[in-house]
């Protein structure tokens, strides 16, 4: 039988395509430098961000936040970009989605991501994208290591949220009740090591790089223990008068105007989201340039 050569326009190199598996020659002609058009980009952003809202996994708002986060994602870092923003996003709706079998009061937005939500998961992973374009190689490797940090946090969240114990503070050790910000658990930890490798994995089956599933998920899971950590130290907290129970914004869910008992006020999960997923990035950035792009 005759090999398949194909010559990679980029990098000018050829590949012996009978060499690799079936799954990466059928996806061959749209991975490595391949990259959808303008006009693609955009309506599958709008496709897939249309599907979240009707779906009730983005708010109006989030649904036109996350069609830039994709045409950027798309455009700068190609189709292995868009399958592992794909990927966090259908997997963190799914397991976000998920009921809760203990049905626990936590304090959050809810299922639906509204457009800080979606700027803080996939902002940074969609400017460095961009960046991506001005120095091709390492935007890949910033773009995975940035959504499974997101894709981590998430997934631990949910899943932790199952714990039959409390979490604990990740710097203190001290029990602290579900859902408060700095706290982990030994499931919840493994639900983040599934996260980051959803994400990589998409990444890596459709760029052809197995380095990513390495890179994303020793990078997406410390990034979700710097989110953590973030949000024990310095995250702002606030006690609810009425309901007699800790929260993270100022207004609790029930209406109730918080009183601002700890951290810095102007320091809420979604900033500290941003800035985990920002450092991980900027680590694959680094990973990236080390291993080559």
């Amino acid at each position: 039988m005759h090999s398949i050569t194909r010559t990679c326009p980029d990098e000018g190199l050829t590949s012996d395509l009978s060499a690799h598996p079936l799954p990466a020659r059928l996806l061959s002609r749209f991975t490595r430098s391949v990259t959808p058009s303008p006009a693609i980009a955009v309506f599958l952003s709008l496709l897939v961000s249309l599907a979240g809202w009707r779906a009730r996994a983005l708010t109006a708002p989030g649904a036109v936040f996350a069609v830039s986060i994709g045409v950027a994602i798309l455009l700068g870092a190609g189709w292995a970009g868009g399958a592992a923003l794909l990927a966090f996003f259908a997997g963190s709706s799914v397991i976000s989605a998920a009921p809760d079998p203990a049905h626990r009061d936590l304090d959050a937005k809810g299922t639906q991501r509204d457009a800080w939500q979606v700027l803080a998961n996939g902002g940074a992973a969609a400017l460095l994208a961009i960046a991506g374009l001005l120095l091709p190689g390492p935007g890949i490797w910033a773009v995975t290591t940035s959504l499974a940090a997101a894709a981590a946090d998430t997934w631990a969240t949910s899943i932790g949220a199952r714990s039959a114990s409390w979490p604990r503070d990740l710097l203190t050790g001290q029990p602290v009740p579900p859902g408060t910000s700095g706290g982990v658990t030994s499931i919840g930890s493994l639900g983040a090591i599934a996260g980051a490798l959803t994400v990589a994995s998409a990444a890596a089956v459709v760029s052809g790089k197995p380095g990513l599933v390495v890179a994303g998920v020793l990078v997406g899971t410390a990034g979700m223990f710097v989110d953590s950590i973030l949000g024990s130290r310095w995250q702002a907290r606030f006690h609810c008068p009425s309901c007699k129970l800790t929260c993270e914004r100022p207004v609790h869910r029930c209406g109730t105007k918080a009183v601002h008992s700890g951290g810095w006020r102007r320091l809420d999960n979604d900033t500290v989201n941003a800035l985990a997923t920002l450092a991980a990035g900027l680590a694959g950035w680094g990973i990236g340039l080390a291993w080559g792009g």
